[in-house]
């Protein structure tokens, strides 16, 4: 099935399957796919970030359930807290990893950099649909989900994957100012993975 994706500004793009069918313009593209399914977004449409920090977010830090809040709170842990407590329950180390997965998509991540050791991980890494790439020669800062500056992957192409992510911005300048945070879906191969509530 066909889907239309389209902002604020008419921007859109219809998805078949995991690929961009078409880019342009809403009234054409509605005109052109009278049967797509439509999913209407605020703010900019965008080809998702990469964020260089992988190994960082989904194998160096625990992001707890929310089962634990009381125990763990709701902020992902890192640093000699997230040794502790991958050393006393290594089984949690993918179910953490998914939790992390989920935070990336939250903030319109499509791609990770960096070598992910565990095959846990890299499993969940995996079936996610997260692409790798390379790590930039140098990294923005701190690690973080909203990292500075952002990393845009390539700009979307017709018969390219449909791999994007939209944010609730006027343009890229506030997106920029404002952060990743402001992320209201992530689509991977035409799958919608992070929807705002």
């Amino acid at each position: 099935m066909l889907t239309l994706h389209t902002v604020a500004d008419g921007s859109s793009v219809v998805v078949d399957g995991a690929v961009v069918a078409a880019l342009g313009p809403y009234e054409e593209l509605a005109a052109a796919h009278p049967g797509a399914r439509v999913r209407r977004w605020p703010g900019i449409l965008t080809p998702g970030l990469l964020n260089p920090y992988g190994p960082e977010i989904l194998e160096h830090t625990y992001h707890p359930d929310p089962r634990e809040a009381d125990t763990r709170g709701t902020v992902p842990i890192g640093g000699e807290r997230a040794r502790e407590i991958f050393r006393a329950d290594p089984s949690l180390l993918g179910a953490s990893a998914r939790r992390g997965v989920q935070r990336l998509f939250a903030h319109g991540t499509v791609a990770v950099a960096g070598e992910l050791r565990s095959k846990a991980v890299l499993d969940v890494a995996q079936r996610s649909g997260l692409v790798f790439a390379a790590r930039p020669d140098r990294l923005p800062g701190p690690v973080s989900l909203s990292p500075k500056p952002l990393v845009l992957l390539p700009a979307l192409a017709v018969g390219g994957p449909a791999r994007f992510a939209v944010f609730d911005v006027s343009d890229r300048a506030e997106l920029v100012a404002r952060g990743a945070s402001t992320c209201v879906a992530t689509v991977i191969d035409g799958r919608l993975l992070f929807r705002a509530r």
